[in-house]
């Protein structure tokens, strides 16, 4: 049985991302970093603008697209069938990076569009490489004290 255990917030998922992103743009590779949702709400916004088909050819362009919070909040029928047109133009293509707080087997309930999540995850989980994070988060809760610099007053 695979437990399905949530990722703490704080533990480097999007520092880790960037760091990997940021390394594929120095060796010569174009690389794009987005929240999901902020790509869900600029899909639909291209769609009623007439920028849709614009947006879908950048992302395919890329040889590097992070997505990052992805499923953070459930994924609407539109989102689904968004995202599918964009895993759709990269699968095997080119590299895709996702981002997520939530465990992989948590993917398929939080689409509102069963058929075509079940279509984005065999595009995505076909080919992947899974880094499961751990450990304290970065965010200190506490600030530290500043160190004393010696002078005299």
């Amino acid at each position: 049985m695979l437990q399905s255990v949530a990722v703490p917030t704080g533990v480097g998922k999007s520092y880790v991302a960037c760091a990997l992103a940021q390394a594929a743009i120095r060796t010569g590779h174009a690389a794009y970093y987005v929240r999901a949702p902020r790509l869900a709400d600029d899909l639909a916004v291209g769609r009623a603008d007439g920028r849709y088909g614009r947006l879908l050819a950048h992302l395919a362009r890329c040889e590097l697209v992070v997505l990052d919070d992805f499923l953070l909040t459930p994924a609407t029928v539109e989102a689904c069938r968004d995202l599918l047109e964009v895993i759709e133009d990269r699968a095997q293509r080119r590299s895709t990076m996702v981002v997520s707080q939530l465990p992989v087997d948590s993917w398929h309930p939080a689409m509102a569009d069963p058929t075509v999540g079940e279509a984005i995850l065999d595009r995505l989980l076909q080919a992947s490489h899974r880094i499961t994070l751990t450990g304290p988060s970065m965010r200190r809760r506490d600030p530290e004290p500043e160190p004393d610099i010696g002078g005299d007053a």
